[in-house]
């Protein structure tokens, strides 16, 4: 039985609930985790406290993935393609820091990859990538019901009209990578 080479990444692009949505349907990816990371009040932030723009945390994902049949490499080009990271704390109608875009590196190689990854991306977009590289400190999960969202709440109107969408460009671009 072959082992699986398993590596984490973290993101935040915008509403977990969108990135999260992106993640799960793609090849190699194990598990999703909606979470908060990046912050400056201590302890385990909630929801409603990151909402308030007040404790510095970004709304993010904490990715399982096999390295063998996705690389970190390809992950990041997803994530810096399916939202928008020339946009300060902002990503559509949410606004404020626990939206910004950002990627939490676990080691010295993925902040090498993840410069690499935004330098070669920055062609694609007319304004400068804003996007934040930081070390991962702490990474906090979000409380169960922010979990599978777009898996339990497909009918919801921020479903339909926000993650559809991110959903749909997915397919098309990215069609070779999908589960």
């Amino acid at each position: 039985m072959k082992t699986k080479n398993i590596k984490q990444a973290t993101f935040g692009g915008g509403c977990f609930w969108c990135t999260e949505a992106v993640f799960q349907e793609l090849k190699g990816i194990e598990k999703v985790i909606s979470g908060y990371s990046g912050g400056h009040v201590p302890g385990h932030p909630t929801y409603r406290e990151i909402c308030s723009g007040l404790t510095g945390h970004a709304e993010v994902v904490q990715i399982t993935f096999d390295a063998d049949t996705i690389s970190y490499e390809d992950i990041l080009v997803i994530f810096m393609t399916t939202h928008d990271p020339t946009t300060l704390n902002k990503q559509g109608a949410d606004v404020g820091t626990q939206y910004r875009s950002v990627i939490y590196y676990h080691d010295e190689n993925q902040k090498e990859i993840a410069e690499a990854v935004v330098k070669k991306v920055a062609d694609y977009y007319d304004k400068k990538i804003v996007t934040e590289i930081s070390p991962l400190d702490i990474f906090y999960k979000a409380e169960d019901s922010h979990q599978d969202y777009y898996r339990n709440n497909k009918e919801q109107g921020y479903c339909s009209f926000v993650i559809m969408p991110k959903l749909s460009k997915l397919r098309k671009l990215y069609s070779d990578k999908l589960k």
